[in-house]
């Protein structure tokens, strides 16, 4: 199902000296990562404030350890699909400038694609929660402690309440400031501060979900469907353009 003028999008592809595409949860779906907010997410069974958290890092270590072991050994099995690359086929194409995401399974960067900004972190990049020493998914599913300091290992990814990683929210806000074509795929938009984004260009703007109701009078094109059906649509039309 897609709705919504491909057309229109291609045309502005074409002609946009600088484009941003800003993924979220459904980029992933159909790699077979659940999402987070949908009524068959992660979060309508598990409640983020008691797992995903400092606290429980800090003071119910077994809670967040088997968690996020579960969500290691589900990646496993995980792997991206046509539409991450199609957008790194677009990026060398020259089409895309780069890519932003909330994602924290590293797919953009194990597609190819060359310019990403994990605004979320990367759940496979290991590290000691006190004294920020890099250590292996290894270790961390082994449970051992930091290797430096004895501290506890965690995956490098943002946690309810912590900062987003300095450097990548600089870049993609630059990236999405100087950008003439921002798209958006695969996000609720419910996620401060990266729901900000998109207000942020003077650009026009594109939303690609499969649930966009919400949103039908804040972009300047919206088109409903899957993201990787809808990128296929979009490989489709340049590939015959060309």
């Amino acid at each position: 199902m897609i709705h919504g003028s491909l057309e229109l999008l291609i045309e502005w592809l074409q002609h946009a000296k600088g484009t941003v595409v800003l993924t979220g949860a459904g980029m992933s779906t159909e790699s077979g990562i659940p999402d987070f907010r949908s009524h068959t997410g992660w979060w309508r069974n598990i409640d983020p404030r008691i797992v995903a958290t400092v606290d429980a890092l800090e003071h119910n270590y077994d809670l967040f350890y088997d968690f996020y072991c579960m969500r290691l050994e589900r990646l496993k099995n995980c792997k991206p699909h046509e539409g991450h690359y199609i957008l790194a086929s677009l990026e060398e194409q020259g089409l895309i400038s780069s890519v932003a995401t909330q994602n924290v399974d590293g797919f953009h960067k194990a597609a190819g694609s060359n310019k990403v900004y994990e605004l979320h972190g990367n759940i496979h990049h290991i590290r000691c929660h006190e004294c920020q020493q890099p250590s292996t998914i290894n270790a961390f599913l082994a449970k051992e402690n930091c290797s430096s300091c004895g501290g506890k290992l965690r995956p490098g990814i943002v946690l309810f309440g912590e900062f987003l990683p300095e450097s990548a929210w600089a870049k993609a806000l630059g990236s999405i400031q100087q950008a003439d074509l921002v798209i958006v795929i695969g996000t609720s938009l419910e996620v401060y501060p990266v729901n900000q984004l998109p207000s942020m260009t003077n650009g026009r703007t594109v939303y690609i979900n499969m649930e966009v109701d919400e949103y039908e009078n804040e972009f300047d094109l919206i088109i409903q469907g899957s993201a990787k059906e809808v990128l296929q649509a979009i490989k489709e039309r340049v590939d015959i353009a060309r």
